[in-house]
């Protein structure tokens, strides 16, 4: 069994800010036991204005948020799944990137969203991340304290070519670090967590942003860790922020993989 630990957030457009609130969530994470800590997408950045949030929208190298976590989880002795940050590539596009962070500080891994969020909702929201954000095109995974992570992110969960991939790896946990939509969240957010899971034989760890955020927008919350069989182990609401914990237990996943072989089953589709 692994302790692991799931941070829901309501980021801002203050990085410092933001960077303070994930610093005591590592340091929390770790005096509850925990192995690894899990945070939500843009962890270090919500801000729609992308006027305002270009200043903060950095190099790897120059981010202080990504430098702040790192220097927390040596101190605490902890991993890191760093949901995503807002990271500024060298041809000046900008990618949303999730950070696997050893505890020793060193970055073990590294992703960046492949799908972009581009949609018009019937509320009238409309989002375009594709013209800020350059998508990704690396499926990724990691060994960590809690078995084979694989990553994505958010709008990922809607694609399932990217989770038969990380299936086909065998990943004991897949990360969905989130910043969801109500309207979307509401329809959709318990129905594909426990989808994706039953379909790898794996947990799905889902650390979300939750509430009314500085730059207006409200975002769906219900972080989720779901079992292999596609129970929900933890759902940490819709209301606020805050911490909460879990057992990862391999013991569970090969249970499920033995009563139910699905990806050893697994055949190729012809075109």
């Amino acid at each position: 069994m692994t302790r692991v630990a799931l941070l829901q957030m309501t980021s801002g457009i203050d990085p410092a800010a933001n960077a303070v609130t994930l610093v005591a969530g590592i340091d929390k994470a770790a005096q509850g036991g925990a192995a690894m800590l899990f945070t939500p997408e843009m962890s270090g950045l919500v801000d729609s204005n992308r006027k305002r949030a270009t200043p903060n929208v950095v190099a790897e190298q120059d981010d202080r948020v990504l430098a702040a976590a790192r220097e927390a989880a040596a101190r605490a002795g902890v991993w890191v799944a760093l949901g995503s940050l807002a990271i500024r590539r060298e041809d000046g596009l900008w990618a949303n990137r999730s950070f696997v962070i050893d505890a020793a500080g060193e970055i073990a891994a590294r992703y960046d969203k492949i799908h972009m969020f581009d949609v018009d909702l019937a509320t009238g929201e409309s989002w375009r991340e594709s013209s800020a954000y350059a998508p990704g095109d690396k499926v990724v995974t990691v060994e960590t304290p809690a078995g084979r992570l694989g990553l994505a992110i958010c709008y990922d969960i809607r694609f399932p070519a990217l989770f038969e991939a990380l299936g086909r790896a065998k990943c004991d946990i897949i990360a969905i670090p989130a910043a969801f939509t109500v309207p979307t969240g509401k329809a959709h957010w318990h129905l594909l967590q426990r989808a994706r899971a039953i379909e790898a034989s794996a947990y799905v760890v889902s650390a979300a942003q939750v509430g009314k955020h500085a730059d207006g927008r409200s975002t769906y919350g219900h972080s989720l860790v779901v079992d292999p069989w596609g129970d929900v182990s933890l759902d940490m609401g819709g209301d606020a922020p805050g911490l909460a914990f879990v057992e990862i237990d391999p013991a569970r996943i090969a249970e499920v993989r033995a009563q139910l072989p699905s990806l050893a089953n697994r055949r190729e589709i012809p075109n």
